[in-house]
């Protein structure tokens, strides 16, 4: 308890500086949370991927489709419980800035693959029974504040035309990471309209989604299915969900490379900060080392005091500053929730705060520890006054 109150009372003995160092380490592990937190929400997708589903899609590009007739024979293939398909519709809401994700899918075995989106049965058979009928997540609809019978004006880009829906289902997420603001709405209303304004493109999609009996024959069932359509003249390309993913987060690697070394830079510069703040207070307290080694104090009781110092100034200021981090993750998240649908602090990124922490305090400590063991009773009782 002596030792506990002693370093209280030398760690605010400059309270201004001590209170900016500890300002200085909350705002750096506040701002290495939140940046690890924005890589984690990149990652969302691939880190909730389910390794049951695999994705079809063409093999020169996603932007080109892949005939509907391909269904049944994906279907028939050794490995393969159920098979769904998706088209990314890219329609607007009023306007530009009101982004988020909508698809034309089966509606009869589309949600059945994606059980993560929980639906209650009445509302999952409305939007089935009705054509123009749609589901949405549970954020979209509070953003928008749409209500199960509202009616939803898209305005085609890929596909030219104003679409309307109506809202039949709001889903949540089966836990927290998962996404809920996606716009769910039935292909075969898509299609029926190609069919009558642009015949050429209809009966396509973009993707298929494939469901595995068994997960360890993943690589297999995509070999059997790209082997199928080989020489086809819309040849495949099958790979897992996660991979799938994989290949847009890949598209901006870059950002999401300097966004880590960013994070690490701040801890490195807070590391330097605080290592300056215990040479000086080391500098300014080698009279008083020297009477404690003369009272018969040995090296290691000096080594704790400074040691100790150190790491109750990163303590504090890493604990205000992983504290802080829930809340303002929070509100990021809902100011940021069009290009971030899942933005929360994951266990990795708290352990990284603690961790680094530990870091700091004892790299700080390291230079005036070794100073104040080594004084010379003579040489510090010099210097007093």
């Amino acid at each position: 308890m002596f030792l506990l109150k002693l370093l209280f009372r030398n760690a605010f003995r400059h309270r201004l500086r001590t209170l900016l160092t500890v300002l200085g380490i909350t705002v750096a592990i506040l701002a290495f949370g939140l940046l690890q937190t924005v890589v984690t929400a990149w990652y969302a997708g691939v880190n909730n991927s389910s390794s049951t589903r695999l994705v079809t899609r063409n093999a020169v590009s996603l932007v080109f489709s892949l005939p509907i007739a391909y269904q049944e024979r994906i279907r028939r293939i050794e490995g393969v419980s159920a098979v769904s398909y998706a088209n990314w519709f890219g329609g607007v809401y009023i306007t530009e800035k009101n982004f988020f994700p909508n698809f034309a899918i089966d509606a009869k075995s589309y949600l059945d693959l994606y059980p993560e989106f929980v639906l209650k049965p009445e509302e999952k058979r409305d939007f089935q029974r009705d054509r123009k009928g749609c589901v949405v997540g549970r954020k979209l609809a509070e953003r928008f504040g749409w209500k199960l019978g509202d009616s939803v004006p898209l305005r085609g880009t890929i596909f030219p035309g104003n679409w309307e829906f109506v809202v039949r289902g709001i889903y949540t997420g089966v836990d927290t990471a998962t996404d809920e603001s996606q716009f769910f709405f039935h292909w075969e209303y898509l299609n029926e309209t190609l069919r009558k304004s642009i015949a050429r493109r209809a009966d396509q999609i973009g993707v298929y989604i494939i469901g595995l009996k068994n997960p360890q024959s993943a690589a297999e069932v995509s070999l059997a299915v790209d082997a199928t359509f080989k020489n086809s003249l819309a040849e495949t390309l099958t790979e897992t969900e996660k991979a799938f993913q994989l290949s847009f987060v890949s598209m901006t690697e870059a950002i999401v490379v300097a966004i880590r070394i960013v994070s690490f830079v701040v801890i490195i510069i807070i590391m330097v900060v605080v290592a300056n703040t215990m040479a000086m207070t080391a500098r300014e307290r080698i009279g008083e080392y020297a009477i404690f080694k003369a009272m018969g104090f040995q090296a290691h009781h000096i080594a704790g005091m400074v040691f100790g110092e150190s790491l109750f100034i990163t303590a504090t200021g890493g604990g205000l500053g992983i504290l802080l981090t829930f809340p303002v993750a929070r509100k990021f998240g809902e100011v940021m929730g069009n290009f971030f649908p899942v933005f929360q602090v994951d266990s990795s990124t708290l352990y990284m705060d603690l961790v680094f922490c530990l870091i700091v305090g004892v790299i700080a400590g390291i230079f005036p520890t070794w100073r104040a063991i080594r004084i010379k009773i003579a040489d510090g009782l010099r210097r007093i006054g």
